[in-house]
């Protein structure tokens, strides 16, 4: 994420910006940030899981929606642009000025970097319970198999799944359908984060 050059933006200012620009934009507090220049593994995985959600999916009536699809976010207005998301049923729009927002997602997906995670595991995601319909989060890790499935129980608690073998599939609760981490992973080329070592204190 790469913050633009002017410090404070309005809100219309922003939606103006985001409305007319190629790229991407996200906005809080008077701040705006471009969404782009993911790196090659992020882009693999997401297009990877994309499309595995859209085979997975149709024959259930269900749909899957690019990075491109607006998000309705109560907390964290005006909209956010995860990864990946997902509904079973019929998607409700919300309309700004010309923009379309989807108010109800069920699944959302989110590819992990060093510069997000913190963000995506923390504050991001309380800021996604506010969707009424959001019932189910994974965060995937691009440096090695790693994905954290969150499935809402009750009304405040989620449990937590972790999966870390290619042979592994995650089962998802929103809609009868799995995904396995080798489709996941597919074409995409591991480098393990750099460890910190002991041996060098003296």
């Amino acid at each position: 994420m790469i913050a633009q050059p002017k410090q404070k933006y309005t809100l219309e200012e922003y939606l103006e910006l985001d409305e007319k620009s190629e790229e991407k934009f996200e906005y809080w507090d008077g701040n705006v940030w471009t969404m782009s220049g993911a790196s090659l593994a992020h882009n693999t995985i997401v297009l990877n899981i994309g499309s595995e959600l859209r085979t997975g999916l149709h024959p259930l009536g269900c749909r899957a929606f690019p990075s491109d699809m607006r998000i309705f976010v109560p907390d964290y207005p005006p909209y956010r642009y995860p990864d990946v998301t997902a509904l079973c049923g019929r998607p409700e729009i919300k309309k700004t000025g010309n923009l379309e927002l989807l108010t109800n997602p069920q699944l959302i997906v989110e590819v992990l970097s060093d510069s997000t995670e913190g963000f995506d595991r923390g504050d991001k995601f309380s800021y996604y319970k506010s969707i009424e319909s959001f019932t189910e989060y994974l965060l995937v890790a691009q440096h090695r198999p790693h994905v954290s499935q969150f499935i809402k129980q009750g009304e405040k608690f989620w449990n937590h799944t972790e999966y870390n073998d290619l042979d592994e599939s995650v089962v998802l609760r929103f809609a009868p359908c799995e995904i396995k981490l080798k489709e996941i992973y597919r074409e995409v080329e591991f480098t393990e984060r750099p460890f910190f070592d002991d041996s060098i204190i003296k």
